[in-house]
């Protein structure tokens, strides 16, 4: 979805693919600051600064996703993802596999989450999805489709015991 016209645009983020493979080197930076670097115009190290506790954590629940985005002086909501797709904002998927089944720890399941960003273009309602591991596309950007067609499936076969299926268990509508 590079640049297809999103109104508000998707716009390439403020950092390089070679800017995310030095931030993973030095800090291990991931998809949780880089999905909030990207829809808040920061840059990877300013998201890190953000991210109270990732240092440490080296990943981002939503409760440090939500103090990031106030730190940011953005205006967020969460949102119902079976009912609708951000405008402008975050996504948090889950992975399913064994650690999804009825009766697991739900902490368990954390482990196997992933951040990408979400816009939506205001004349058709077409979905773009910005993921840290499409940057060598130019942008980070691409439909929906293309993320559920290719990078989505891509990424699942990286986890062992991945049953395949994916959903969304955060929506957060972020003001631009």
């Amino acid at each position: 979805m590079t640049r297809l016209g999103l109104s508000p645009a998707p716009v390439p983020p403020v950092f390089s693919p070679a800017d995310a493979e030095r931030a993973y080197d030095e800090w291990g930076c991931n998809c949780g600051p880089t999905a909030l670097a990207a829809i808040c115009g920061l840059t990877l190290d300013a998201a890190r600064e953000l991210l109270p506790g990732f240092d440490a954590k080296r990943y981002t629940n939503p409760s440090m996703m939500g103090e990031a985005l106030r730190a940011a002086g953005r205006g967020s909501r969460q949102i119902d993802p079976l009912e609708c797709f951000p405008a402008w904002g975050l996504l948090r998927v889950q992975w399913e596999g064994p650690w999804t089944a009825p009766g697991v720890p739900i902490r368990a399941r954390y482990r196997y989450t992933h951040w990408v960003g979400a816009a939506r273009r205001a004349s058709d309602g077409e979905k773009g999805v910005f993921d840290c591991n499409q940057l060598a596309n130019g942008s980070g950007w691409s439909s929906l489709e293309d993320w559920r067609a290719v990078t989505a499936p891509w990424l699942i076969l990286q986890i062992p015991r991945a049953s395949g299926g994916w959903h969304i268990t955060h929506a957060i509508e972020v003001e631009r």
